[in-house]
């Protein structure tokens, strides 16, 4: 469901053949993702390409880790958002919370 990778000391993860973030698979995958941040410090990417619709307990999920990085003095962002899903994003005021990139390099580059 999610496949990961390591670049620069940065976890970077993404959806593997999965283009929804609903309900279905939310608990997992807000579980898999809290575990990063067992070690203080983390920096997470989760690219979003490829993802075409997130609902509300996908975008709860996002709210959480975001929550759970920041009490472990990690950092979280995201990027790879697709125009319809970055919609949502600014319909839920929520491209004001998270740090967003348009590409996985510029994200990267951020850090």
């Amino acid at each position: 469901m999610l496949k990961i990778e390591k670049i620069n000391n940065i976890t970077v993860v993404r959806f593997d053949n999965i283009d929804r973030f609903n309900a279905l698979i939310t608990e997992p995958v807000k579980e898999d993702l809290k575990s990063f941040f067992n070690n203080e410090g983390t920096r997470l990417i989760l690219n979003l390409e490829g993802i075409k619709y997130i609902d509300s307990s996908g975008f709860g999920v996002f709210l959480s880790i975001l929550k759970t990085a920041t009490n472990s003095k990690g950092q979280f962002r995201i990027c790879g958002i697709s125009a319809e899903v970055m919609e949502l994003f600014k319909l839920l005021q929520l491209h004001n919370v998270f740090t967003l990139y348009r590409t996985l390099d510029d994200c990267l580059e951020s850090f």
